[in-house]
């Protein structure tokens, strides 16, 4: 009896073992934290959608990720924090964009470099920004437009005929 519970305590161990390992890897190859680069800011009016942990893109290739988001107490504008790979260097001129991945997908920061010979520097901003298109408000926008556009056409039908010009003369 006491043989087969030890063994039980070893095949017990040996499984924690090897799912320990298992967890180590998924953690580590997942993509998702990137610890090392260095930080960049960028101020949004909206961020709908996008969670810490997102990918920061360039030209579609993933280059780092958010790692904070707070609001600015003094403009009420988002404030995002991003880890850039340190082998990408961004011009100062560089813009970002909040874009979907599909239109049920999540959200990411898609990054245009400029022009600028400086580079962004560890802690550095980027300044030119796009926030987040919210496709709740463009639904609204489109059906509001639709139901105002019937109701012109509707008024438009219910008016009487205008007389032809040139009547009789006298």
């Amino acid at each position: 009896m006491n043989r087969k519970s030890f063994a039980e305590i070893i095949a017990g161990a040996l499984v924690l073992g090897v799912a320990a390992v298992f967890l180590y890897y998924a953690v580590s190859h997942s993509g998702r934290a990137m610890s090392q680069g260095y930080a960049v800011t960028a101020r949004f009016d909206r961020i709908d959608g996008l969670s810490q942990g997102a990918d920061v893109r360039l030209s579609g290739v993933k280059i780092g990720s958010v790692v904070e988001q707070r609001i600015d107490p003094d403009s009420y504008l988002a404030v995002v924090t991003m880890r850039v790979d340190p082998s990408i260097r961004l011009p100062l001129d560089t813009s970002a964009e909040i874009t979907s991945e599909s239109l049920l997908g999540g959200r990411y920061i898609a990054l245009v470099p400029g022009g600028s010979d400086t580079m962004i520097r560890d802690g550095g901003t980027i300044e030119a920004t796009q926030a987040a298109v919210s496709l709740e408000a463009l639904l609204g926008r489109f059906i509001f437009s639709v139901t105002d556009l019937v109701g012109a056409l509707q008024r438009q039908s219910e008016q009487p005929p205008a007389p032809a010009p040139g009547g009789s003369g006298g």
